[in-house]
C-alpha cells in the first residue's frame, strides 16, 4: 500500500469514485481512494439512484448536464453497465403557479442546452394511461434522463479509475489530518469485521498526500472535527417504499409499452418509478428529522433507520390517487436511511476555509445525479486551477466559521428537506433558524414593515410592505412573476430616484489591511490603479486564470492603511483568499496587518436628490453651505465626519446611481444613527428601502453584481469595465487574463416584457432568428424606463447598443434590445452633482 500520493481522496461512495476517475483523466497519474468499509456502503447503497435534471442553479444544472451524459459512456470504457436506463422525467404540475416554476426552471435548462418538452394532460394520459391526469394543469418532461443503479455507476467508476492507475484501498479509515507546511500526513487505520460490527485494529500507517479530498457522506460531521472546522453538511432521514406488483402494469408492460418515466408528483411531495413491475415511491414530507448531528456511531454501517409510515401516509394516498391501479399492490420492501443535506440543498464542493490544499466534496442530497459532474468540474479546479464553469455557488465557505453552528445546519437541512418539493420562488425566504444574526436597527426597520431577506445569516431588509399587513404577508406576496412585494418595491425605487432613500447594508463584507507591505501587496493583488489618500477606487482581485475573484471598493484612509468593502453574502470566501494571498506575499513586500472588522461597522447608504437636505439638518451649523459640496467631498472621496454624536466613515459612492454617501459608523451607535437619520428626513420624505429596489436601481446604472455578472467564469474586460483595469501595471492573474480574450460581453437591455412578470437573472438570450446567444444574470423592473431590466453575456459581437435580442420569459420569447452602459444617467451628471 503507497504511503505517498499526490492526491488521497477519503471516500469510496458515487461521489468519491467520480473524483478519484476524474483526476486520473485529467492527468494526475498518482492518485489513491480509502473507504472505511465497501465501496457504496454509506447512502450510495440505499439511494433510489433518480437523475433529474431539475435545478434552478446554473452551476448545478451544468454538473448535472455532464453526469447524465458521462454515465451514457461508462459501459463503452469499462465494460460495466451501469444500470442505466434512460427513461425520462415527467414533472406535473397541479396548479398554475407550479407550471410557472416550470417555466421558470426551463430558461435556466435553455442557457445549459438541457433538452425538455412541455406536455398538456391529454398528452400525458395519452402517452401514459395509467397516469390520473384530470386535475393536472401540464408537466415537464426531460426525456433523455431516468434513473441508475447507484452500485453499478459507483462500480463502473471505480473500475475507470483503476484502469488509468487510481489505488483504491478498503477498510482504510483516516482517523487524522496534519498539513506538515508542505503536504498532509493522513494517519489511517485498518478497519476490520467483529461481530457484525467494524472497528479499528491495531494496524496503522501515514500517508502523505499534496492534496487530499473529502467526500466522506455521512460521516462529515466527523471530518469536520478532525479537520477543525464546521460544515453543515449533516444527514437528514429520507424514506422510500418498494411494492409488490402492480398487475395493470404488469399487463401494460406484457403489451410492449415502454417504461413509465420516473413520475414526479412535486405537488405531493413525492416520486414513483418502476420496479420490476411494480412501483417505487419516494417522499419528501414534513418532519423528517435530521440525524448523526455529533457523528456517526461506530455501530452503523450499511444499515437503515425503522421505517415511520405514518409520516408518509398523505403522500402515499396521493400516489393511489396519481396511479391508482398501484392499490393493489402490496408493500414488498423499505428504506428509511440518511441522505446527508446542506441548509440549501447544494453540495460544499471547494477548497476547505483556512486550509491548503484541502478539498471538500460533501453534502450531497442528490449525490448521484451531481457524482459524475462534481468530479469533472472539481478534477479542473485542483489540477487547472479553475473549473470551466463558476463554482462559487458550491464553495464551502458560504457558510461562515464565525456563526454556522450544529443546530443552525440540523435545523435548516430538517427544512431544506421538506422544501425540496415545495414551490421554489426566486423570492422565497425559508423561515427557520430566523432571525439569526441582526444589526442593532433590526427592530426598528421591522417596526416600519421591513420584510427580512436573509444574507450570510444576517437578516436584511428586501422591501418596506404596509404596516397593517397581515402577519402572513411576505409568505402569501412570493411568486414567480410580480409578487405582492413587488408595488412597495417601485415605491422605494422610485423614492431614490426623485426623494430620498435609507438603505441598510450592514452585511458588506469588512476588512482593514495595513502595515508596511500593504501598498505593494494591493497593487500586485488587485487590477485597478490604487487610490490616494482620502479616495476610493472600485477594483478587483483576479484568479490566477485571469477571471473575477472578488470585488473591491477600496478606501486609502493613509498611506499604507486602506478599508476594503466587499459583497455581504461572501465574507468568509473574500476573507480567505484574501488571507492566503497576504501569507503566500507577505515575505515579497514585507509585513501586513489584517483584520475583519466586518461585525464593528455598520453600514447606511442614503441616496437620492436630496440627499444633501437630509444631511445638512444633521450637520447644522458646522459649514453646512460647503461640507458636502463637490469642492469639500468630491464624488469617489471618503472623509471621517461627524453626524451628531456618531463618529462616520463617510464614502461618497452610492451603488443606486444617484447622488448618495455610504456612512460606515461603530455598530453600537446604530439605532442612534438610525433615529437621527429618520428623524431628520422628515421634512425631506426620507423612505427606508430594501435591497429589491437597490438591485433594480443598480442595474439601470449598469453597475455589475459579484454572484451575478462577476465571477470565475469572466474576467473584468469581458465584464466591459476596461476603465477599471490599468494594464500599465503588473497584477495577479493579468497575462491569463490578456491571453483569455473576449469570448463573451456582459451588456445591459431594455425589456418589453410580459404586463406581471420580470425577468430574474437566469434566462436566456436569442437573437430574432431564435439562434441563442446568452444569458441573463440580473434582472428586474425598472422605475426610469417603465419596462424590464436585465444584465447578462452574449457573443460579443451582440454587446452593441441597438442589437435586438429576445428573452425566454414565462414560457415566452420577448422583445429585448442592448442599450448603452448606464441607461440612467450615462454620463453620471446626477451622481456627481453639486450643492
Amino acid at each position: 500500500m503507497k504511503t505517498q500520493v499526490k492526491a488521497l481522496i477519503v471516500g469510496g461512495g458515487a461521489v468519491g469514485t467520480s473524483i478519484a476517475y476524474h483526476l486520473a483523466k485529467a492527468g494526475w497519474d498518482d492518485v489513491m481512494l480509502l473507504e472505511r468499509d465497501e465501496l457504496t456502503s454509506g447512502s450510495t447503497w440505499h439511494a433510489a439512484g433518480l437523475l433529474p435534471y431539475f435545478n434552478m442553479s446554473y452551476a448545478t444544472t451544468h454538473i448535472h448536464d455532464y453526469s447524465i451524459k458521462f454515465y451514457k459512456t461508462l459501459e463503452e470504457e469499462t465494460g460495466l453497465n451501469a444500470g442505466f436506463a434512460v427513461v425520462g422525467n415527467l414533472r406535473m404540475a397541479q396548479t398554475d403557479e407550479r407550471m410557472d416554476e416550470y417555466r421558470l426552471y426551463a430558461s435556466t435548462a435553455e442557457t445549459v442546452g438541457v433538452p425538455y418538452v412541455f406536455l398538456t394532460p391529454d398528452e400525458i394520459k395519452e402517452r401514459w394511461p395509467l397516469i390520473r391526469t384530470e386535475d393536472l394543469k401540464g408537466a415537464l418532461y426531460h426525456h433523455t434522463d431516468g434513473y441508475i443503479n447507484p452500485a453499478d455507476v459507483t462500480m463502473a467508476m471505480a473500475k475507470g479509475a483503476r484502469q488509468r492507475g487510481v489505488a483504491i484501498e478498503r477498510k482504510w479509515q483516516a482517523d487524522a489530518f496534519h498539513w506538515n507546511g508542505d503536504a498532509w500526513e493522513v494517519t489511517c487505520t485498518k478497519m476490520v469485521e467483529k461481530g457484525g460490527n467494524l472497528i479499528p485494529s491495531d494496524e496503522q500507517i501515514v500517508i502523505t498526500a499534496e492534496h487530499v479530498v473529502t467526500a466522506s457522506g455521512n460521516h462529515a460531521q466527523r471530518t469536520a472535527k478532525m479537520l477543525g472546522i464546521k460544515m453543515p453538511a449533516i444527514p437528514v432521514e429520507h424514506q422510500f417504499i418498494v411494492m409488490d406488483q402492480d398487475p395493470t402494469l404488469v399487463d401494460w408492460r406484457k403489451e410492449g409499452n415502454p417504461e413509465h418515466p420516473v413520475i414526479r408528483d412535486a405537488d405531493a411531495q413525492s416520486y414513483v418509478r418502476e420496479e420490476r413491475g411494480g412501483w417505487i415511491l419516494g417522499v419528501y414530507e414534513h418532519g423528517a428529522p435530521a440525524r448523526f448531528e455529533h457523528g456517526v456511531p461506530d455501530s452503523f454501517r450499511a444499515d437503515l433507520f425503522e421505517l415511520d409510515l405514518e409520516r408518509i401516509e398523505d403522500q402515499y394516498m396521493a400516489m393511489i390517487h396519481r396511479v391508482p391501479s398501484c392499490e393493489e399492490s402490496g408493500l414488498k420492501n423499505d428504506f428509511n436511511g440518511p441522505i446527508c443535506y446542506t441548509p440549501d440543498g447544494n453540495p460544499l464542493v471547494g477548497p476547505a476555509p483556512g486550509l491548503r490544499n484541502m478539498w471538500l466534496a460533501e453534502g450531497f442530497s442528490f449525490g448521484i445525479t451531481a457524482a459524475g459532474g462534481t468530479g469533472y468540474y472539481l478534477a479542473q479546479m485542483m489540477v487547472d486551477g479553475e473549473a470551466e464553469i463558476d463554482m462559487a455557488s458550491l464553495d464551502p465557505k458560504r457558510y461562515s466559521q464565525s456563526w454556522m453552528t450544529t443546530e443552525f445546519a440540523a435545523r435548516k437541512n430538517e427544512e431544506c428537506y421538506e422544501h425540496v418539493y415545495i414551490l421554489h420562488h426566486p423570492d422565497e425566504e425559508r423561515e427557520a433558524c430566523r432571525p439569526l444574526r441582526t444589526a442593532p436597527a433590526y427592530d426598528r426597520q421591522k417596526a416600519l414593515g421591513a420584510q427580512f431577506g436573509w444574507v450570510n445569516g444576517w437578516e436584511r431588509p428586501n422591501y418596506y410592505g404596509p404596516l397593517d399587513a397581515p402577519e402572513n404577508f411576505d409568505h402569501d406576496a412570493r411568486s414567480f412573476r410580480r409578487g405582492g412585494w413587488w408595488q412597495y418595491a417601485v415605491e422605494e425605487a422610485r423614492a431614490i430616484r426623485e426623494g430620498v432613500g435609507l438603505i441598510d447594508a450592514t452585511a458588506f463584507t469588512k476588512h482593514r489591511i495595513s502595515g508596511p507591505g500593504a501598498t505593494a501587496f494591493l497593487d500586485w493583488f488587485t487590477c485597478n490603479k490604487l487610490p490616494k489618500v482620502g479616495r476610493i477606487n472600485l477594483t478587483y482581485a483576479l484568479t490566477a486564470h485571469g477571471t473575477t475573484r472578488t470585488e473591491y471598493t477600496i478606501v486609502r484612509e493613509a498611506e499604507d492603511d486602506y478599508y476594503l468593502v466587499s459583497a455581504g453574502a461572501w465574507t468568509e470566501y473574500d476573507q480567505d483568499f484574501l488571507y492566503k494571498a497576504i501569507e503566500d506575499k507577505e515575505a515579497d513586500f514585507g509585513r501586513i496587518n489584517k483584520e475583519d472588522v466586518t461585525t464593528k461597522w455598520g453600514v447606511f447608504a442614503i441616496a437620492g436628490p436630496k440627499t444633501r437636505d437630509v444631511l445638512r439638518e444633521v450637520i447644522g451649523d458646522a459649514d453646512p453651505d460647503t461640507a458636502l459640496s463637490n469642492k469639500r467631498f468630491p464624488w469617489l472621496s471618503a472623509r471621517n465626519i461627524e453626524l451628531g454624536m456618531c463618529p462616520v466613515k463617510a464614502i461618497r459612492v452610492a451603488y443606486t446611481g444617484e447622488l448618495g454617501w455610504e456612512l460606515h459608523h461603530p455598530i453600537e451607535m446604530q439605532n442612534y444613527l438610525w433615529d437621527l437619520l429618520m428623524k431628520a428626513g422628515e421634512n425631506h420624505g426620507l423612505k427606508p428601502v430594501g435591497a429589491r429596489a437597490q438591485n433594480w436601481l443598480r442595474q439601470e446604472k449598469s453597475y455589475r453584481a459579484f454572484g451575478n455578472e462577476l465571477g470565475r467564469d469572466a474576467t473584468p474586460i469581458e465584464a466591459d469595465l476596461p476603465r477599471f483595469v490599468d494594464l500599465s501595471k503588473e497584477f495577479n492573474g493579468k497575462a491569463p487574463m490578456e491571453a483569455l480574450g473576449v469570448r463573451s460581453k456582459c451588456c445591459t437591455v431594455l425589456i418589453d416584457g410580459p404586463e406581471d412578470a420580470d425577468p430574474w437573472g437566469r434566462e436566456a438570450l436569442y437573437t430574432e432568428d431564435g439562434t441563442r446567444v446568452g444569458r441573463l444574470t440580473s434582472g428586474g423592473y425598472s422605475v426610469a424606463f417603465g419596462k424590464s431590466i436585465g444584465m447578462g453575456y452574449v457573443k460579443p459581437e451582440l454587446a452593441v447598443e441597438g442589437t435586438k435580442l429576445k428573452v425566454l420569459i414565462m414560457g415566452e420569447k420577448w422583445d429585448a434590445v442592448v442599450t448603452c452602459d448606464s441607461p440612467y444617467d450615462p454620463k453620471n451628471e446626477t451622481i456627481r452633482k453639486d450643492g
